[in-house]
């Protein structure tokens, strides 16, 4: 069901293409091999390390909130790229796009964009992890423009709900979006560096988070401890951190959430209310599909500002201007 209603979204994108708009299918004459190869490189990173799928699925994320979907998270040219901002630390994959550019570039030279790499990465790793399987619209090409200011505005741990939900209305995303890219912390892991506030200072005086459920806590303080090593990693998912499912929304309504942004979820009526429809009284048969409205969510901000036709370039090195 959730890929009948992916097909039928992106169908509708495809629509548009004469309007500048993306299209499943873009490469199918000027690179047939394109998505093929790109799956084979994400799936042969995967399985070497799992964890590299939540990886891709947060490096989509963080390029689309800076400048829209182009690739410029990518770009190295200097202290001041965009990828040293403050607000993408811990984000990685670049080999792999790097990888599967080099790949394509083999196959058909200056055709695919390091943007559309990003965004059929992110798929095939959500597949890869168990999540749905969808077809992405393609067509984007590339920004040339890249610099860490530029990330200033991206979502933060330590964001209030009101935060939060700005920032995402200012993406052109909605609260159910909010909700659905939220839950993308299905898979991966975390650096105690993004906890370190919520479990010793989240007081002026010090002391925890009180949204912490009080079984989660004395586990969370064991793994990263005041003082110790902030590069150690843990689960964002208790419990599934390797499965693509719904468990996420259920540890962050039980206040099992790892981050603080998480949790946030609980503190706005809109934001609860939508985490509660995926979890239905009595078993309701018809209630809506988180994998769906997952995808609606995702194709939704795999779209954000991009360059098509005549804008942007297409990068021959996805980490060169």
């Amino acid at each position: 069901m959730a890929l009948v209603l992916a097909l039928a979204f992106v169908f509708l994108v495809g629509l548009s293409q004469a309007d500048g708009q993306l299209m499943v299918g873009f490469y199918g004459e000027t690179c047939p091999e394109a998505e093929s190869i790109v799956r084979t490189v994400v799936r042969d990173a995967v399985l070497s390390d799992a964890n590299t799928a939540a990886v891709l699925l947060r490096l989509h994320f963080h390029d689309c909130f800076v400048q829209g979907c182009d690739g410029s998270i990518l770009i190295e040219d200097g202290a001041n790229a965009e990828r040293h901002a403050f607000g993408h630390q811990g984000v990685g994959g670049f080999e792999v796009i790097e990888k599967a550019k080099s790949q394509l570039e083999a196959a058909c030279q200056g055709v695919v964009s390091c943007a559309d790499i990003v965004a059929l990465a992110a798929r095939d790793a959500i597949a890869l992890a168990g999540g749905p399987a969808y077809e992405v619209g393609t067509g984007r090409r590339d920004g040339v423009v890249s610099n860490m200011s530029l990330a200033d505005d991206m979502p933060d741990v330590s964001d209030s709900i009101q935060q939060l939900k700005a920032k995402f209305m200012r993406r052109g995303l909605t609260e159910k979006d909010l909700v659905l890219l939220t839950a993308a912390h299905t898979i991966g892991t975390t650096a105690c560096f993004f906890l370190t506030r919520r479990l010793y200072n989240f007081f002026p005086g010090g002391g925890s988070d009180p949204s912490i459920n009080p079984n989660l806590l004395p586990q969370l303080k064991q793994r990263c401890p005041q003082n110790g090593n902030v590069n150690i990693r843990l689960p964002i998912d208790e419990g599934s951190e390797q499965t693509f499912d719904l468990h996420i929304l259920q540890n962050i309504r039980n206040g099992f959430a790892v981050l603080e942004s998480d949790a946030k979820l609980n503190e706005d009526a809109m934001t609860r209310s939508i985490m509660d429809s995926y979890f239905p009284l009595f078993n309701i048969p018809f209630g809506p599909s988180f994998e769906a409205d997952f995808i609606e969510s995702i194709l939704k901000m795999g779209q954000i500002s991009v360059k098509t036709g005549f804008q942007g370039v297409i990068r021959r090195n996805c980490g060169r201007l």
